[in-house]
């Protein structure tokens, strides 16, 4: 048995890159493996669902859900923890980690299989990935199936004629944001990465490459884009800043981006699933967003709003979230 684990992952995957992302900088032994057609038998061994990134470990353990696999890791190697030591501090770094995941996704997904240069860059790159070994006609069947299949699934995040303008919005409002919080430090905590970054950094990464986001990136927003060089190898340069030197400029992100759009938003979808809804409109910040209600995103919520519940102490915590307007999503009803 060897002491490296091994990651089924795919260039264009936000959360295989934020896995590996993540490995990197703690230095844990890993072999990056391209979940292609000809490792897929050896993938579905391991993997319970058909999503990457799928980690296995030494012990063959394997591991799937890249928040969890991250928090498993940090549990087993403590060298250069991504917890910054102040318990307000990394709530807020989960919180953002969140929003990350779940809503800087639909930024992504969005411009991906919204524009044709975009769903033709992608195909072709997945297609690529996947298939290897394969003939130039094979390759096209591959790039025509998810050219026809892959648009249609915008409605899932959101993505719509009528959310356009909201999404795109939401991204140049972000880019704006962090270019400002970014211009004097190399992470959103400081000198060394946090929970936050692996939630932020790997939508951004795949949008520095597709080619419309990649031209709003290029278009006024050096720090954010050597941030997104940086995390690729991510290395600890200095130290964590305190929650207090970060609120001028990490504020904005909470109040503008988590508070306005994602926790209403995250809200809204729990409700409709509890409901049995096939669908839900929410207000956000005075436009209606609707789309198809997501499992996996009112349990994440839940953990949220768990968290924050089995705090004992948040005196220092409140004062921030209750500023921003977060706090009053993440309580729990009774």
């Amino acid at each position: 048995m060897t002491d490296t684990y091994r990651i089924f992952g795919a260039e264009p995957s936000p959360y295989s890159v934020k896995v590996r992302s993540y490995m990197r900088y703690k230095g844990i032994p890993h072999d990056w493996v391209v979940r292609s057609m000809d490792k897929m038998e050896e993938f579905q061994r391991y993997a319970k669902l058909p999503l990457i990134p799928c980690v296995v470990a030494p012990d063959e353990t394997a591991m799937q859900d890249s928040t969890p696999i991250i928090e498993t890791l940090e549990e087993k190697f403590s060298d250069l923890s991504i917890m910054t030591g102040d318990p307000a501090a990394d709530f807020i770094s989960a919180l953002i980690e969140e929003y990350g995941d779940e809503w800087g996704n639909k930024h992504m997904f969005h411009y991906r299989w919204t524009y044709e240069p975009d769903q033709k860059a992608t195909a072709k790159w997945i297609a690529s990935e996947t298939m290897p070994n394969a003939s130039e006609e094979e390759r096209s069947g591959i790039e025509t199936m998810l050219l026809d299949r892959m648009p249609k699934r915008l409605f899932f995040v959101g993505s719509s004629e009528e959310t356009l303008e909201q999404i795109e919005g939401s991204f140049k409002r972000l880019l704006r944001l962090l270019e400002d919080h970014l211009r004097n430090r190399e992470y959103l905590f400081g000198g060394r990465p946090a929970m936050a970054d692996f939630g932020i950094w790997p939508q951004l990464y795949e949008l520095s490459i597709d080619p419309t986001p990649r031209k709003v990136m290029l278009s006024g927003f050096p720090a954010v884009l050597e941030y997104v060089e940086r995390m690729i190898f991510p290395e600890a340069i200095g130290e964590f800043e305190t929650l207090e030197n970060l609120m001028p400029t990490l504020g904005p992100i909470l109040e503008d981006e988590v508070a306005g759009l994602f926790l209403p938003w995250s809200d809204a979808n729990a409700k409709a699933l509890a409901a049995g809804e096939e669908s839900f409109t929410v207000s956000l910040q005075g436009q209606e967003f609707s789309q198809k209600p997501q499992k996996y995103h009112a349990r994440s919520l839940n953990v949220l709003r768990e968290r924050y519940g089995r705090m004992a102490d948040k005196s220092s915590l409140d004062p921030v979230l209750e500023r921003t307007g977060c706090l009053k999503w993440l309580k729990l009803e009774g």
